[in-house]
């Protein structure tokens, strides 16, 4: 359901939507500038829990945490953020949540892996398939929440860190080799392909 400026200044305890409208040209003004004052605000709780991280192992675990900590403490802006991108249009009936936002939301994590490979901390993987996969591990939750409120999130992310750990971990005579592209992936418009190699 698209919300309207009424429906946003129900929620906001206004008793009008001229204040809103005032400040904002439209829906999707408004919409960014809340996503835009949502991102700002992850990114610093993120950069304020993984800084101290040494290496890249221990900047996973880290990143794990801090996201899993971030949905703990705000639930509902995160249900409403997960519900802009899923569902709302813009005026020129486009999406709010693009290729770009993806690969936004994706390259944290993917650049920690790239740098665990290079290192030899981390085993050879397609860092774009398991970067995709702890980042959707962790963006399901604010949905997971509606039906399990109860859940303790720090015990699930102490779980996806050794889920992850035990995936990512070098074993062998990997240490320090870079995987092959993925012949699954297309290439992108400058001829190369975007998944598989690591590059450091």
């Amino acid at each position: 359901m698209q919300p309207t400026f009424a429906r946003i200044a129900e929620r906001a305890g206004l008793s009008s939507n001229r204040l809103i409208s005032y400040h904002f040209a439209g829906r999707s003004e408004l919409i960014a500038a809340l996503v835009a004052e949502a991102y700002a605000d992850i990114t610093r709780h993120m950069t304020e829990r993984t800084r101290a991280a040494t290496g890249p192992r221990e900047a996973l675990h880290a990143y794990i945490r801090a996201l899993a900590g971030y949905i703990a403490e705000h639930p509902k802006r995160m249900r409403t953020l997960m519900s802009v991108f899923l569902d709302h249009r813009a005026e020129d009936g486009g999406r709010s949540y693009g290729g770009g936002d993806e690969r936004d939301a994706v390259d944290p994590v993917r650049r920690v892996l790239a740098e665990g490979q290079r290192t030899g901390e981390f085993r050879v993987f397609d860092s774009f398939v398991m970067a995709t996969t702890i980042q959707r591990s962790i963006d399901g939750l604010p949905f997971l929440l509606r039906s399990e409120p109860d859940l303790d999130l720090a015990s699930y992310a102490e779980e996806l860190v050794e889920l992850f750990d035990r995936a990512t971990c070098c074993s062998g005579g990997h240490a320090g080799r870079v995987a092959a592209p993925s012949p699954w992936r297309s290439a992108g418009r400058d001829g190369s392909r975007s998944g598989g190699s690591v590059r450091p």
